[in-house]
């Protein structure tokens, strides 16, 4: 009963997810499920969301592991599986939602607010992004997070090269905003 709590080595995970064993399935769930789920929770914008990426992302990964290729790192691919599930789980929402592309009209600041450039905790910045419009975070995440490229974000969204830049200008004027409202909150707050 020690060995119960031995994990398998990553080669022999992957070879027992070849063979469609469900423990190793299990495993492999399990070792990667706190890295996938920080892939996913940048994209969705709840954590019921992400968890959905996630779950969908796996499966992918389950049905096409014979397209894995050992000489590489296994995170990255799994790392690509995800944006992608993330991408086709946006392409649903578009498609089933009606889709506006409002600009979150700012409140007036006072002009003693807090600088907009102070540091934010990791947490609280993702929270920031996840409330930017899906399109806007999507475009963002891809290209600031995951190192997308313009081009490369628009074939996989089917819009322009245009559209993805506007897309991020936008994504980041928003965030800006966010940004200083947070931190006039934070000034209102400590000078009450």
């Amino acid at each position: 009963m020690a060995n119960a709590s031995v994990i398998p080595a990553l080669p022999d995970l992957l070879a027992g997810c070849l063979r469609n064993h469900r423990r190793s399935q299990e495993l492999l769930y399990r070792q990667f499920y706190g890295y996938a789920m920080s892939v996913c929770l940048r994209y969705a914008p709840t954590r019921e969301g992400a968890l959905e990426v996630l779950n969908d992302g796996f499966l992918k990964v389950f049905t096409r592991l014979e397209q894995y290729d050992p000489t590489q790192p296994f995170k990255g691919w799994l790392r690509r599986i995800l944006i992608n599930a993330a991408v086709d789980h946006y392409r649903q929402e578009v498609r089933h939602h009606y889709h506006e592309d409002v600009e979150k009209t700012s409140q007036t600041l006072a002009t003693n607010a807090a600088d907009a450039n102070s540091q934010l905790a990791h947490e609280e910045l993702l929270g920031l992004i996840q409330q930017l419009s899906p399109g806007y975070r999507l475009v963002f995440n891809l290209y600031v997070m995951d190192g997308f490229t313009h081009e490369e974000i628009a074939t996989q969204l089917g819009i322009s090269v245009g559209a993805s830049k506007s897309n991020l200008a936008r994504a980041r004027e928003n965030l800006r905003l966010l940004i200083k409202q947070v931190n006039y909150d934070e000034y209102a707050r400590a000078n009450r």
